[in-house]
């Protein structure tokens, strides 16, 4: 019997999940999920699970009392509403899942650092140990910076939103457990920049982690690469044999649906061989390397934003759904 795609994939990748639907994590059975704010407020609109943002929202108006503000309750209950789904994902897969940082400190070391172990905090209140979750945070050097520190707290980290070889170098110098290059969004600027389209090998976004997957194993570093953003099939097929790969469901579902030969693109062995130069990464390295490649600069920018943008088009979903359940409580005490 020919196998699909997606059986040959997981023989040589650890096919992960890049959703927030916990029905389609269950239909797919990826190893690990990763999660983002569009994913988060995406999720938190479908019918099936607005009891998990009503739980939510009732326990965070609760635990901080009368006398809170509406602001107060939605800084509480967007955070754990992240927690709440990362929990639901955990009791259907067997790895880890990803929660995210609030992109907005993207470039603070500090708050992120804050952020980051109130999420722990709450996943380990949970009962969920840290070793089942992967701290989300954008590949600014102040961001890098922050994840060497909880890495060394036991805390792993994927570092997401990252475009360039300098990006990967400093993450892999700090230690940190996995990155997220995002293989779609280069191609997306390139297409752009160039009016050209790209297929296969020549993707821009295939020869961004080929390059870093190679320099990694290289070197002997320990963080992982899973590949991200995906637009086709063609991308998967050419980083077939990354350690990771996070895959929408659409995209699992014709990986699930297709037949023919999968082979190895990826290897460490062949990596081992390659003539690759070694780079000295500090922070002036970074930031000149990432001021001379536009292609970095202009997407994590644009990244950061366009994940803050859904963190306050989540706050001002879950406004109007504190204020339903306001006036469905003043009802309530009319009537009795």
């Amino acid at each position: 019997m020919t196998k699909t795609l997606l059986q040959q994939l997981r023989e040589m990748t650890i096919v992960v999940a890049d959703t927030g639907d916990i029905q389609a994590i269950e239909k797919y059975k990826p190893q690990d999920a990763t999660t983002n704010p569009s994913l988060i407020t995406a999720a938190a609109q479908m019918p099936q699970y607005k009891p998990i943002v009503d739980d939510v929202l009732s326990q965070a108006k609760k635990d901080l009392g009368g006398r809170a503000s509406d602001q107060e309750i939605l800084s509480l209950a967007f955070e754990r509403l992240a927690v709440a789904f990362g929990k639901k994902i955990l009791q259907v897969i067997k790895g880890r899942v990803s929660t995210e940082v609030d992109a907005r400190v993207s470039y603070d070391t500090e708050a992120t650092l804050k952020k980051a172990h109130s999420i722990i905090d709450q996943y380990e209140k949970e009962g969920v140990s840290r070793d089942r979750v992967l701290i989300k945070i954008a590949s600014t050097w102040a961001g890098i910076k922050a994840a060497e520190k909880l890495e060394k707290e036991g805390i792993h980290c994927n570092l997401t939103l990252l475009f360039g070889i300098h990006q990967a170098i400093a993450c892999a110098d700090a230690g940190v457990t996995l990155i997220s290059p995002f293989v779609g969004r280069i191609l997306d600027w390139y297409k752009k920049d160039t009016g050209k389209d790209f297929q296969g090998e020549d993707d821009p976004g295939v020869q961004s982690v080929t390059r870093i997957y190679n320099y990694f194993k290289k070197y002997d570093y320990k963080t992982v690469v899973m590949g991200a953003s995906f637009r086709n099939l063609g991308e998967i097929r050419e980083l077939a044999g990354c350690d990771l790969l996070t895959i929408s469901p659409q995209l699992l579902k014709d990986l699930d649906s297709t037949e023919g030969e999968l082979p190895r693109k990826l290897n460490p062995e062949t990596a081992k061989n390659a003539n690759i130069q070694r780079i000295s990464m500090n922070q002036a390295t970074f930031e000149n390397m990432h001021a001379a490649d536009r292609m970095a600069s202009d997407k994590l920018s644009e990244g950061i934003k366009g994940f803050s943008d859904a963190l306050v088009s989540l706050e001002k979903l879950l406004a109007g759904w504190l204020n339903e359940m306001g006036s469905k409580q003043e009802g309530e005490l009319v009537h009795k």
